[in-house]
């Protein structure tokens, strides 16, 4: 199966437009504080990652973002107005998947959308068929049977939450662990889905335990640890230059004489060079007549960052590694 976006192209999205914007926003359970004044900046049209620990309070925040738990304190508002003041108005142009994708498991998962597209706000029955079978199309569901639900693999319940979300077209999307379940050809068919739609004008604010993927989707991310948001910026600016350059040639034991002690690794025909300048490193080689087959600049990865903010010796942070980040 295919995953494709056969939305249409949202347009008049306005630069600076603002999809989710928190102030102060605090959740307390008893003497337990979940989430510490967040002041949290989401900008439409962008592909946001939210990454954290586990308990650092991600799901939280994200179901006060939705109006599922109020807060103790501060503000949230979505698309533009104030929540959970206009859910009615807000949640229609919202499409969310917080935790584990529910259902009905003794029905398909075709009727299971029926159902929840009827009980949902500003449904449309005069055009609800069509709109159920292109969410089952997009996430890969196109040709679903009706076995029940309870019949359906891990992988494929959470390719019918993800299309539960699409249900109404949203202009944002907010997505707990979208890729729960899938294979790997089902966690790249997700991502080019997710960056189709996002393309099209679609908002998608996404929480993952897979640091890689959100690196490979997101074009910022943000991070938090103990209730506190304790980083929010564009994916491009965290991932800085680490001082070193990668340079492949045929003729490594060459090169590294060339380039002396400025080499700091070897491996096959890959030398790691220390130098603030890669074009400089390509030009001494080449002035030696050393043959340059490829070069690189090393940065830093979204991996290191979140280490660095929520302590490089915690085992609760998760690249595609192991453990689970909530």
């Amino acid at each position: 199966m295919t995953l494709t976006d056969s939305s249409p192209r949202t347009a008049g999205r306005r630069e600076g437009d603002t999809a989710i914007r928190t102030t102060g926003l605090t959740k307390r359970y008893g003497r337990v504080t979940a989430v510490d004044g967040v002041d949290l900046h989401v900008p439409a049209g962008v592909r946001f990652g939210l990454l954290g620990p586990n308990g650092s309070g991600k799901t939280t925040l994200v179901r006060m973002l939705l109006g599922l738990v109020h807060p103790t304190a501060g503000s949230v508002e979505l698309l533009g107005s104030a929540m959970p003041r206009h859910a009615a108005t807000v949640l229609p142009r919202v499409g969310a998947l917080v935790e584990n994708p529910a259902s009905w498991s003794h029905l398909s998962g075709r009727a299971n959308l029926r159902l929840l597209d009827a009980a949902g706000p500003g449904g449309r029955r005069r055009d609800r068929r069509t709109r159920v079978d292109d969410a089952l199309e997009r996430v890969g569901l196109g040709g679903v049977d009706r076995r029940p639900v309870r019949a359906y693999s891990l992988g494929m319940r959470q390719r019918l939450g993800i299309a539960a979300a699409l249900l109404r077209a949203p202009a944002l999307l907010l997505l707990d662990e979208p890729t729960n379940g899938l294979d790997p050809r089902g966690i790249g068919e997700m991502r080019t889905l997710l960056t189709a739609l996002n393309e099209g004008g679609t908002t998608v604010v996404l929480s993952s335990h897979l640091l890689s993927e959100v690196e490979a989707l997101c074009t910022r991310v943000g991070v938090m640890d103990a209730g506190r948001l304790v980083l929010a910026e564009d994916l491009a600016a965290l991932r800085t230059p680490t001082g070193l350059v990668t340079v492949r040639t045929p003729d490594p034991a060459r090169a590294a004489a060339v380039l002396g002690d400025a080499v700091t690794a070897r491996s096959g025909d890959a030398l790691t060079v220390r130098a603030a300048d890669p074009a400089a490193v390509n030009a001494r080689l080449v002035a030696a007549g050393v043959a340059v087959a490829g070069l690189a600049e090393q940065r830093r990865s979204l991996e290191q960052v979140v280490l660095e903010l929520t302590g490089s010796g915690s085992d609760r942070i998760a690249s595609a590694m192991t453990g689970g980040v909530r």
